[in-house]
């Protein structure tokens, strides 16, 4: 586990570096697609500002909503001692306030209990960079500001899809990775191989604690599956399947995007019956989960619809059909874009 990388002097979220790293490089990979495809605008680097903005404050809110953790956000801005505090480094009790301050752990030291607690942040709800983006609520958002500004600048809407259905999973190899290194989004337990164990004070550390599966002088947690791995090996099939498999066939506008949403849903089903993480449930499946079958069915209507679009349109078999109703209009340039 390795949360933060330090340059000089100056510390930075693991999880979040990569998940930017990897944005960039997807908007920018993006982008020459874009203009080999003979569009002469800068839509998609227009497009990538929106889009992360748009796509952080709704991983944010579904995060603070549905991952369990509301009740928290709340103490924090009326009652900070009512959240689970910490014990300073090597399991020692706090007796004052600075201890706990020069320590990081938190401004309040409770000496009841010796443990440290954060101070009162009636914001902290909207600090992101504290950690907690639930990916579906990001895609959500995103894909609807999306969709407007790609209307309103009249371009091809499932021509730009395409796009991202091979960017957004190689994003995710990126941030997945970032999720490793700051330990969270941790598995269920499992025998060693594959099971890697993180260290003492990490999140699935903190987790067997709790749960009375090793003692608090433990130097490790208990091996679990690297579910965030698992993820992102899952991400980077799917990319490497769309990108160097269907997208040089491609026989309709689409269809990366619809094959994108089918397959990471499925990937991220299976995957998250082996997450031990807190992530809110729903009917009794986690909210990843719930909210992966209206998305995997969303990408099977839409696939089979477009798909048979593009033959009843043309006459032709989707090989040779080449475009839907979305590139049959002429694209108007945006004239300060050139």
């Amino acid at each position: 586990m390795h949360g933060t990388f330090t340059v000089f002097g100056m510390d930075f979220p693991a999880y979040f570096t990569l998940l930017m790293a990897g944005y960039t490089m997807v908007i920018l990979l993006g982008h020459r697609d874009w203009v080999a495809h003979g569009r002469r605008n800068n839509l998609i680097l227009d497009l990538g500002i929106i889009l992360i903005l748009s796509g952080i404050l709704g991983a944010r809110v579904l995060h603070v909503v549905a991952d369990g953790q509301f009740q928290d956000y709340v103490n924090l801005c009326v009652d900070p001692m009512k959240v689970e505090g910490e014990l300073l480094p090597r399991d020692r009790k706090c007796f004052t306030d600075e201890q706990c301050v020069q320590a990081k752990r938190g401004e309040t030291c409770d000496t009841s209990t010796g443990l440290c607690h954060q101070g009162r942040d009636c914001l902290r709800a909207l600090k992101f960079w504290y950690g907690g983006l639930t990916f579906y609520g990001g895609l959500g958002l995103a894909a609807l500001v999306g969709i407007i500004y790609i209307r309103r600048r009249r371009q091809p809407l499932w021509e730009v899809g395409d796009l991202a259905g091979y960017a957004i999973p190689l994003g995710l190899v990126f941030g997945r990775i970032g999720c490793f290194l700051a330990g969270c989004c941790f598995g269920t337990t499992c025998a060693a191989p594959p099971g890697v164990s993180f260290p003492r004070g990490s999140p699935a550390w903190k987790f067997h604690v709790d749960e009375g599966l090793i003692a608090r002088a433990a130097g490790t947690s208990l091996p679990v599956h690297a579910t965030q791995l698992y993820e992102a090996a899952a991400c980077m099939l799917i990319f490497l399947w769309l990108y160097f498999w269907v997208r040089p066939k491609k026989r309709f506008s689409g269809q990366l995007f619809f094959l994108f949403c089918m397959s990471y849903a499925a990937a991220r089903f299976a995957v998250e019956f082996l997450r031990a993480d807190q992530r809110g449930e729903i009917l009794g499946l986690s909210t990843s989960q719930t909210l992966g079958i209206p998305l995997f069915v969303f990408g099977l209507v839409m696939y089979v619809l477009y798909r048979r679009r593009g033959i009843d349109r043309t006459g032709l078999e989707p090989a040779d059909a080449g475009a839907t109703a979305d590139d049959a209009a002429p694209v108007q340039e945006d004239d300060g874009d050139r």
